[in-house]
């Protein structure tokens, strides 16, 4: 799987922008503007969800997790909260995405969601200032295209390995296999 990159984000917040504008105006034909909103704020959430997953090197899980994801939102439409909310909530199914799938850290993860919190902070504010689906959207995503710039908090120098004594690497050097070998045991067939 190819990492994603600055640019790979820029291209997604153009295609999300041009998709959720164009699909707010198409819904709002059909439904009252803040149910278009919803549906446009659901289905981006969801096929942004499926880029951040085909995008991770990890496997395990996927299915699990786009099952969750799915369940979340059907519970947010079914309890029917406000937009504000109904917003963060898909927000928030994002950052535990990138947070699975990327960082390995508390703090990388954490930075993330002041990412996730900060885009929409800059969503509403662009809304309130233009009035523009398009442009709200597209300054959502790429704030969002930021995120391969926070450290994944995985990797280790060999400086840190070598300040290790022998035991410790050698018991580093176990664990990882071991979990490997339940990783490899959980996806089993």
């Amino acid at each position: 799987m190819k990492k994603p990159t600055f640019w790979d984000g820029v291209v997604v917040a153009l295609l999300a922008s041009l998709a959720g504008a164009t699909g707010f105006f198409a819904l709002s034909f059909l439904f009252t503007e803040e149910m278009a909103i919803r549906l446009a704020i659901s289905g981006l959430a969801f096929f942004y969800s499926l880029y951040l997953l085909s995008r991770s090197g990890e496997r395990i899980g996927r299915i699990t997790v786009m099952l969750l994801g799915c369940l979340l939102s059907a519970a947010v439409w079914l309890f029917y909260p406000p937009l504000t909310l109904f917003l963060i909530l898909h927000v928030l199914s994002i950052w535990l995405i990138r947070s699975l799938y990327f960082y390995s850290r508390l703090f990388p993860s954490l930075a993330d969601m002041g990412l996730c919190l900060f885009g929409i902070a800059s969503a509403f504010w662009t809304l309130h200032h233009t009035g523009s689906p398009f442009l709200t959207f597209w300054c959502f995503f790429l704030i969002q295209a930021v995120f391969v710039a926070i450290p994944t908090g995985n990797r280790q120098t060999f400086a840190d390995e070598a300040a290790l004594s022998n035991s410790e690497v050698e018991f580093k050097r176990a664990y990882q296999a071991a979990e490997a070998a339940v990783r490899k045991l959980s996806t089993w067939h």
